[in-house]
């Protein structure tokens, strides 16, 4: 080390920055399970949460917008459909460091809403435990536009990269444009609903 200080001076910031990473990100994971749904904690502020609560039956909107909320709310069957409205573009996690998701608060407004905890599997705290999901469906509803398009993307990556058990399963759908029809992602020839394939 006395020999070399930039290369003793660059592996101790690596793990200065592993560190604080590793605690970050236990904070982080600590109070989403404080928070979690199933534990009593608080719904996110913007969730018009459905009045069932069987999973199986449940559906959650996730919305761009608070104007486009409103619209959803008014239009939804309460007995089955949660609406949550996204304020804006999400973090986008694909350049975001793993603890750094969990400080954006649009991000933990939809992980309290489907009621998935990180870290409770054993050995491996990254892994999201899906088996209190709230909602079987998930479907993303945005804008007909260059910015819906791309939440429709931050979206995707979010579930991809953090809760792929959720796409894997079929619960994650995506609401089409224009004419607000159910569109199949791997085939556009048919309407209806049809899950993300990974």
């Amino acid at each position: 080390m006395e020999e070399h200080p930039k290369e003793a001076k660059l592996i101790v910031d690596k793990v200065i920055l592993a560190a604080q990473a590793r605690i970050a990100a236990r904070k982080a994971r600590e109070s989403v399970q404080r928070k979690s749904p199933m534990s009593g904690g608080g719904m996110p502020g913007k969730l018009a949460d459905c009045s069932s609560k069987d999973p199986e039956e449940c559906e959650l909107f996730l919305v761009e917008g608070d104007s486009a909320g409103g619209s959803a709310k008014q239009g939804r069957n309460r007995a089955f459909q949660a609406i949550l409205p996204l304020r804006g573009k999400i973090l986008n996690v694909e350049k975001a460091m793993w603890h750094k998701a969990f400080e954006s608060d649009e991000v933990n407004n939809i992980i309290q809403a489907l009621g998935i905890r990180f870290g409770v599997d054993g050995e491996d705290s990254k892994e999201a435990n899906i088996d209190k999901l709230r909602y079987k469906k998930i479907i993303i509803m945005t804008d007909a536009d260059v910015d819906g398009s791309h939440i429709d993307t931050l979206i995707m990556t979010l579930f991809f990269r953090y809760f792929p058990q959720v796409i894997q399963q079929g619960c994650l759908y995506r609401l089409a444009d224009r004419l607000r029809l159910l569109l199949p992602l791997r085939r556009r020839d048919r309407i209806g609903f049809a899950p993300i394939n990974i």
